[in-house]
């Protein structure tokens, strides 16, 4: 594939995967932290954070990008989100969802897709300089 192809392929991804995380996240900073303790077998004060966490990676993935401005960012924001959906998958197997664990894991695996590919085409660009 070549680079103007993978980069419209990788912006595509992380257009979803914005979209995905600005609401799942922006739900966990929405809803009461009485309502969130009830959804999911961790501190609400933490289910937050994460929240406050899938926002700002949403954020990573498509600000550099479109303002040009360190635009190394978007691979660290989408190894991040790798990490939060790794977590996800685990604490979803463990409370017993087997078949549910297959969305976290398919969400952390475009967005390991993405930083690999983010990664890649910086390392390409400063090998062009």
């Amino acid at each position: 594939m070549n680079n103007k192809r993978m980069n419209y392929a990788l912006w595509a991804v992380q257009v979803l995967l914005a979209l995905l995380f600005v609401f799942a996240g922006g739900m966990k900073l929405a809803l009461p932290i009485e309502a969130l303790a009830k959804l999911a077998p961790l501190p609400g004060l933490f289910l937050k954070f994460i929240g406050v966490a899938e926002v700002t990676g949403a954020l990573g993935l498509i600000l550099p990008g479109t303002l040009r401005i360190r635009q190394g960012l978007t691979a660290l924001a989408a190894a991040g989100l790798a990490v939060i959906m790794a977590g996800a998958t685990v604490v979803t197997l463990a409370t017993g969802g087997g078949n549910a664990a297959l969305m976290p894991v398919v969400v952390g695996c475009l967005a390991a897709l993405v930083a690999r590919g983010r990664m890649i085409s910086g390392v390409m660009e400063v090998a062009r300089a």
